[in-house]
């Protein structure tokens, strides 16, 4: 209880009124006095109250901008999505054409004879009777230099 020594409880209502009535004129003049103390301040934020909106309207039109320019769903983030969209658009018509090449190509070797030849001599290796089929040998894999370049004793 000694931290609330200097709080004083009044035994009835009408004492605690009386007290706040004694000391009335002391909390107005405090009041008078801090609001004389802080009108000039009030009246200087009052003048220049068109300057505060402008730059508060200014830095609000930055914010702003910046957001629309660099936020998660910004222009730069848009750019990049909408080039990412142009590579993948390309390498789908790439993949539909290799696509019909290979669905051509099917079909050829479905129906056309020609073709069925074509592929077993070139894939395969078949040859006609009397024919020769030269064969290149495979290409000779180059030294590989030793992990380390210490020598084992």
């Amino acid at each position: 209880m000694k931290q609330f020594s200097k709080i004083v409880k009044f035994p009835r209502r009408e004492d605690g009124l009386r007290a706040m009535a004694e000391h009335a004129p002391q909390a107005e003049a405090l009041a008078a006095s801090c609001i004389e103390r802080l009108r000039p301040l009030g009246t200087r934020v009052y003048d220049l109250r068109r300057r505060i909106a402008t730059v508060f309207v200014a830095v609000l039109a930055i914010g702003l901008f910046a957001h629309v320019m660099f936020g998660a769903n910004g222009m730069i983030v848009y750019k990049q999505k909408r080039a990412e969209y142009e590579a993948l658009k390309k390498q789908i018509d790439r993949v539909q054409q290799e696509n019909d090449r290979f669905t051509q190509q099917i079909q050829g070797l479905k129906s056309d004879a020609k073709a069925i030849e074509k592929e077993a001599r070139e894939h395969l290796g078949y040859a006609k009777t009397g024919e020769v089929v030269f064969v290149a040998p495979p290409a000779a894999k180059p030294a590989q230099p030793p992990a380390s370049h210490f020598t084992k004793k």
